[in-house]
């Protein structure tokens, strides 16, 4: 779980954080939980945040977008993260402020010799009628199949965009947010997965020892996420149930404020369009 903790002023108390204890209302805090996928970005954005307002406090939780909607509607949050668009039906009665844009993409160990995949191929593995690299790669191994658990965005973008419902998937490896599948990924030389663009890209400029697949010809890269020509690409929101409370306002004023758009760019994610 990412938590981040900052300070907030006693007079801009989120409802979600209040509590019957003097210590709770001695120190009201806003409270922000959804996906693995922001949660890093907000988390920068919050240190950022406490530097200039010294007196505020941020927690911030992760868990899935399911549940930064789930917490928003129930008052358990006062600002949920989402990385994907919103369904029908989910945008009643909320706000949703796009702070990045970013993209999904297969990704394999760095010793895998594959740099592209396809479509076709993509929707073999994952359904089991491709189980061993022999089949693409030429050498005679296992596939490791990594998939995402339910309730995160990034598995429901990748079966929307590949046309396959979740009974399908024939996986091996279950896992949770993007850093426990990079880090699957590049301790199994025989694995695939698909992860956030942004968090892979982090991760191998940190050294870490896997790599973005081609998909479909189009190479997995910031630049392809801005001209809209990668093909599975995502909008990533904050969201708040009704209007957003004071706090949380100046919160996400902060957030898409233009200035703070550096933070947006070395999390390898893109700025929105003003």
């Amino acid at each position: 779980m990412l938590c981040f903790v900052l300070s907030l002023l006693q007079s801009c108390g989120s409802n979600a954080s209040r509590g019957n204890s003097s210590a709770t209302e001695q120190e009201p805090k806003l409270i922000i939980t959804g996906s693995s996928t922001i949660g890093p970005l907000v988390s920068e954005m919050g240190k950022r945040f406490e530097a200039q307002n010294p007196k505020l406090r941020v927690d911030i939780q992760t868990g899935g977008s399911s549940r930064g909607l789930s917490d928003t509607a129930q008052g358990l949050a006062d600002i949920g993260m989402v990385s994907r668009g919103l369904k029908e039906g989910e945008t009643e009665g909320r706000r949703v402020f796009t702070i990045a844009l970013d993209g999904v993409s297969p990704i394999v160990n760095a010793d895998n010799s594959l740099i592209e995949i396809d479509r076709q191929q993509v929707i073999d593995i994952y359904t089991g009628k491709i189980a061993n690299w022999q089949a693409i790669t030429g050498r005679d191994a296992p596939i490791t199949v990594v998939n995402k658990s339910e309730g995160h965005s990034t598995l429901e973008l990748f079966l929307q965009h590949f046309q396959l419902e979740p009974e399908q998937v024939e996986a091996t490896v279950i896992i949770g947010d993007n850093q426990q599948g990079i880090k699957t990924i590049a301790g199994n030389v025989d694995a695939i997965g698909y992860v956030s663009i942004g968090a892979a890209s982090y991760s191998i400029e940190q050294g870490v020892p896997i790599k973005l697949l081609k998909l479909d010809g189009v190479e997995a890269k910031v630049d392809m996420v801005i001209d809209g020509s990668f093909p599975l690409s995502r909008p990533l929101n904050l969201v708040t149930q009704g209007n957003p409370n004071p706090l949380a306002e100046k919160f996400l004023d902060f957030v898409l404020a233009e200035e703070n758009h550096d933070l947006i760019r070395e999390q390898n994610f893109v700025p929105p369009k003003n």
